[in-house]
């Protein structure tokens, strides 16, 4: 049985990268449209109608007012925006996050996308918070940076364009200095802890990669965990795992650096812990690719689950 898919904003960043994972999978029919008719509603509203799932690679409002546009029972729709991820009737797209979060998405119509920053800090977060290693009224913390393929188009521009209207020279660039970013709610809410992390993004000259970190000082919590017990719960919540993988523990001198680009081009998501065990401190550092699991790797993951495929299928591992 083959599935039909509709990519609405497939000509951007992470719609593009979608269409190179479906390409030569004869299990999936790719609808497409002429640029002529990605601007006439009615056959875009026919596209979101035909098809058996469609992903939304576009805008919040955009991806709202394509939802509304669906008019059936049947098609299923995974939104790679920030609109749906902690709505009511719309479940997580991060199969891992929990035991029993693959079943969830297989048996839903609708899908939120995870954000490529969420990605890193609840694979990190979540397993320490459902363990009880981590207090649910623990103050977290969670750095992170990003290509700057992250940001789309525009960031895409600045940084490779000397003629844009902001086009920059600069190497690191830290933002969201208003302490909103926007995916700091799915953090929260899925994380499962009482108060939202304090969230510390930046944006480097680099086109893909990322690395997320969320420092903890153990020595301040009243239970102390050790850092194996933190290693150890991360292994055996990823236990199998064809796409997410826990490094062995060791320690800053044989492994003194992490590179942006640790996880290359590709799907995987990469976790480590490196501590100090006389200091009562951890650094838990999660690397992936922006345009990979922190995107369209992540849709077409989800993808496979809503067709019944497997889930590894055209991922890049």
């Amino acid at each position: 049985m083959t599935t039909t898919v509709f990519i609405d904003g497939g000509a951007g960043t992470t719609g593009l990268e979608i269409r190179e994972r479906l390409a030569g999978r004869p299990e999936l029919s790719l609808i497409t449209l002429s640029d002529a008719e990605r601007k006439d509603a009615a056959a875009r509203k026919g596209a979101l109608n035909d098809a058996d799932v469609v992903i939304l690679c576009l805008p919040d409002d955009a991806a709202r007012e394509a939802v509304s546009l669906i008019g059936n029972d049947r098609t299923k729709v995974i939104d790679a925006s920030t609109a749906h991820r902690i709505a009511a009737g719309w479940t997580y797209g991060f199969p891992e996050l929990e035991p029993d979060q693959g079943e969830k998405l297989a048996a839903t119509r609708f899908v939120a996308n995870p954000g490529c920053y969420p990605t890193g800090y609840l694979a990190l977060v979540r397993p320490l918070v459902r363990a009880g290693l981590i207090p649910l009224d623990w103050p977290l913390t969670v750095n992170a940076v990003s290509g700057y393929s992250g940001g789309g188009k525009a960031m895409i521009a600045m940084f490779e364009q000397g003629d844009a209207p902001d086009a920059t020279d600069t190497a690191y660039r830290a933002y969201a200095l208003s302490l909103a970013h926007k995916h700091v709610p799915e953090m929260q809410v899925h994380g499962g802890t009482n108060h939202p992390p304090l969230f510390s993004p930046a944006v480097a000259k680099v086109y893909r990669g990322m690395l997320v970190e969320v420092p903890l000082q153990l020595r301040a919590m009243r239970e102390r965990p050790s850092v194996v017990a933190l290693h150890d719960a991360l292994t055996a919540a990823y236990a199998g795992s064809d796409v997410v993988s826990v490094h062995p523990l060791v320690d800053g001198l044989s492994m003194p650096a992490i590179d942006i680009e640790q996880a290359g081009a590709s799907d995987r998501l990469e976790l480590f812990v490196f501590g100090n065990e006389k200091a009562g401190q951890v650094r838990l550092i999660a690397a992936l690719d922006n345009l990979g699991k922190g995107a369209a790797g992540a849709a077409v993951q989800n993808l496979n689950i809503l067709a019944g495929l497997p889930q590894t299928a055209g991922l890049r591992l």
